[in-house]
């Protein structure tokens, strides 16, 4: 089934059970008291839900990149302790780094595909696990977001924190550190940006929650922010972070895709639009090789 073939009722629908704002079974309930030309809403519903085995756009055998899972501490996070996806080019480095944020879910192998996805374009990449304290990602997403939804959300950003420092200071990354986030992800993003000061250079929020307006004095990297047209609580905040972010004299840019909605560059489901997909990943890419060079 096609983008275009499923209605905005149920994009809707899957954006808020996306969000946490109900469980599976209602969302596929209330889908199914909806039809649309014919065809039923159930139908719709679950073919939004994630193929991830079809959107692997990079093997884990690749030879262009190693990839293995890695444990570090974490101080002030749920456990004390955290576990990632490292992967690096084949080539021995140093490499610039870059953080890749999961979304509300924990890593998922979409969010693993996008680490592999970076290393084939010479950084080195960490995607951390921030369900690790609680067992780990569980296999599939609705059981991972009420696990994520179960943490304490403070040290669960001090886990992806340490994640981070945990990667800048890594041997083979040349100490030049990007994030990159999705969703929950971008969000977090945001909030390094505010606390890790100059020890991040560079933040590609894709559609996440914008900072506290007093909190964007605090901000040094250069932010690329991503954002989906169709994307409504996202989007409401971005006047009052785009006049903060001018007021303090920020260095970012903001790209608004036509036609795109909230997860657009997650290829593993219908909401996925290829087209802006790549041209943002050939931003990403870019804006990177940039300002970790």
């Amino acid at each position: 089934m096609n983008p275009i073939d499923i209605d905005k009722q149920i994009y809707d629908l899957y954006d808020e059970y996306c969000h946490g704002f109900m469980d599976r079974r209602e969302f596929l309930t209330r889908a199914g008291a909806i039809t649309v030309a014919g065809v039923s809403g159930l139908v719709m519903a679950q073919a939004l839900l994630p193929r991830y085995a079809e959107a692997q756009q990079i093997s884990f055998t690749d030879e262009r990149m190693k990839a293995n899972y890695v444990e570090y501490d974490s101080p002030g996070g749920n456990s004390g302790k955290m576990r990632g996806y490292l992967v690096q080019p084949s080539s021995d480095g140093p490499h610039p780094s870059v953080l890749v944020i999961h979304e509300n879910r924990g890593l998922n192998p979409y969010v693993e595909d996008v680490a592999r996805r970076f290393a084939v374009e010479g950084f080195l990449a960490l995607a951390p696990d921030g369900l690790f304290p609680a067992g780990g990602y569980p296999g599939n997403d609705d059981d991972g977001r009420s696990l994520q939804k179960s943490l304490d959300q403070g040290m669960l950003k001090k886990d992806m924190m340490n994640s981070a420092g945990f990667l800048k200071s890594h041997e083979r990354s040349s100490g030049k550190l990007g994030a990159v986030g999705f969703c929950w992800g971008g969000g977090t993003v945001n909030y390094l940006a505010v606390e890790m000061g100059a020890d991040l250079s560079a933040g590609v929020p894709f559609y996440g929650a914008a900072p506290m307006t007093e909190d964007v004095s605090r901000i040094e990297a250069t932010l690329l922010i991503q954002s989906a047209e169709d994307d409504p609580r996202i989007n409401a905040m971005w006047p009052d972070f785009e006049a903060a972010l001018k007021a303090n004299d920020k260095s970012f840019d903001h790209h608004l895709y036509p036609g795109t909605r909230h997860g657009f560059h997650n290829n593993s489901t219908p909401r996925y639009n290829e087209a802006a997909a790549n041209l943002a990943w050939e931003r990403t890419v870019s804006f990177f090789r940039q300002k970790l060079s």
